[in-house]
């Protein structure tokens, strides 16, 4: 019996030991370095700094010095912003697109999942690139088309760059939070909507009192993962800065950290702005689940 257990021990540890290990030295290890390099800060000896270096503890200085940073402090007010209207949009953009190639009466349902899935497939910096000439003028179909009905587009101007990019992030990952949701859809037991039609429920309420409690839990997941993926936009400001100047090099949280790590060469300074992003996104992702937790049980 004891023989047994161990075997069992063993090749649950032999399964699972591979991927623990990668876990913890990709994961793990990195996030607690991170911790640790935001507490300390690099002094140099000599007159002009050109001495020897060496690391000493100096508490949330950093953290303190990030948060009085007007422009940094901007940024996370941005992403904020940019999370409150791009994340419902998101969400209900791929529940309505789930809930249409479900539907009873959709044609060609697998050609449009493909279509619909498609930019998920394009690497985050090409889908930038390809927006990017759609953007600029002189370059851009829309803007020359918007001219000959008297519209004038700027969609690199300061008030407009920043939906822009919710545009190129909706675009690119409404796709992939659709098959989430179509993957629940397809759990679902028909035999709730043969008794639905029974009843003489129509489309809508079925949609409204059958299918969209039922898929609640992908919604959640894909809400969720919406808010992380949002708190962290870096890519997408990054290859658009060239082409206008509003956006600066403390655009976004995760822009601002990696200037700050890069260009002014304070790995200290960047690491404490990546933990108050990492802790924002926490306690969004954690509250979000707790209100919906809540819902559920009153």
């Amino acid at each position: 019996m004891k023989s047994t257990r161990t075997r069992t021990r063993i090749a649950v540890f032999g399964l699972l030991g591979p991927f623990l290990v990668l876990f913890f030295f990709t994961l793990v290890v990195p996030i607690f370095y991170a911790i640790y390099q935001s507490l300390t800060s690099v002094q140099r000896s000599g007159a002009y700094g050109n001495g020897d270096a060496s690391t000493i503890f100096v508490g949330f200085t950093n953290y303190i010095r990030a948060l009085g940073d007007p422009a940094f402090v901007a940024s996370l007010g941005r992403v904020l912003l940019f999370a409150v209207v791009q994340v419902p949009v998101m969400i209900v953009l791929a529940t309505a697109l789930a809930l249409m190639l479900d539907a009873a009466s959709a044609r060609g349902v697998r050609f449009f999942r493909s279509v619909y899935f498609l930019p998920y497939g394009v690497p985050g910096v090409i889908a930038s690139l390809l927006w990017g000439f759609l953007y600029t003028p002189g370059l851009s179909p829309l803007i020359d088309l918007g001219k000959t009905f008297g519209i004038h587009l700027d969609f690199l101007g300061a008030g407009s760059i920043l939906w822009s990019i919710a545009n190129i992030v909706i675009w690119q990952y409404a796709g992939y939070n659709m098959l989430v949701i179509v993957a629940q859809l397809k759990s679902i037991d028909t035999d709730l909507f043969e008794a639905a039609a029974i009843d003489g429920a129509n489309a809508w309420q079925v949609i409204i009192r059958i299918k969209l409690p039922l898929i609640a839990p992908a919604i959640v997941l894909t809400t969720v993962f919406t808010i992380i993926g949002t708190l962290q936009l870096f890519g997408e400001p990054l290859v658009l800065r060239p082409l206008t100047s509003a956006i600066t090099s403390s655009y976004t949280p995760n822009l601002s950290a990696y200037n700050q790590a890069f260009t002014n060469n304070n790995y200290n300074l960047a690491a404490a702005e990546s933990v108050i992003l990492a802790l924002i996104a926490c306690a969004f992702s954690f509250g979000f689940l707790k209100l919906v937790g809540r819902r559920r049980s009153s």
